[in-house]
């Protein structure tokens, strides 16, 4: 089995991978949004193949990360990311409110928030809340709340990424309660005896 041990590029990140594998055939590793956060796992490709990945410690993948590229084959290995919705609260508004208000708007959603044991993660004027009942639930507590000077709504986790720092990216998705898909395994005990492909070459991540 063939096993992985440094990302080489980015096929979104990187105007050169983009460029340089966009006529290829993309076999795609896909991961959830769990499973993303680990730096060694066993996986299988849309194409039915077994690979393992070690990657450093702490290392994280994104979306769109290559593994792998043949440029005489014209194929590559790239990860997929199944990240889950995350509602987007905008507080941008209350910065045109007096203080007292900006307070007491702010402690309101905090409580609201935290009455649910919902997890969070602000940044800017914007507070992101990861998915974690259903999106009918969620949209409902925040409805009866009716929490005057901000708006919410559900974004692409996806969209999302570009946004927050890797401590945050883990706070958003990678919560105890997602469940990775069946066919992916964790294994803290793959060996890092070998690499990709000899047509390799080192990206800036």
């Amino acid at each position: 089995m063939k096993v992985f041990t440094e990302i080489i590029g980015n096929q979104y990140l990187s105007p050169e991978w983009k460029e340089k594998i966009k006529d290829f055939e993309i076999e795609y590793i896909d991961l959830d949004q769990w499973t993303a956060q680990k730096s060694r796992f066993l996986v299988k490709s849309n194409n039915g193949n077994e690979y393992a990945v070690a990657l450093k410690r702490h290392t994280q993948v994104i979306n769109g990360d290559i593994l792998a590229y043949d440029n005489d084959e014209k194929t590559a290995l790239v990860i997929r990311l199944d990240l889950s919705p995350v509602l987007v609260i905008d507080l941008s508004a209350l910065a045109k409110k007096n203080p007292e208000t900006i307070i007491h708007i702010s402690v309101e959603l905090g409580h609201a928030i935290g009455n649910q044991h919902w997890p969070a993660v602000v940044k800017n004027t914007k507070v992101y809340v990861p998915l974690t009942v259903d999106k009918k639930v969620m949209m409902s507590v925040m409805d009866t709340h009716h929490i005057e000077g901000i708006t919410y709504e559900f974004q692409p986790g996806l969209e999302i990424i570009p946004y927050l720092a890797p401590h945050e990216i883990r706070r958003l998705f990678g919560g105890s309660g997602m469940e990775s898909h069946s066919h992916i395994h964790s294994d803290d005990h793959i060996h890092d005896s070998s690499s990709a492909h000899t047509h390799q070459h080192e990206c800036s991540h």
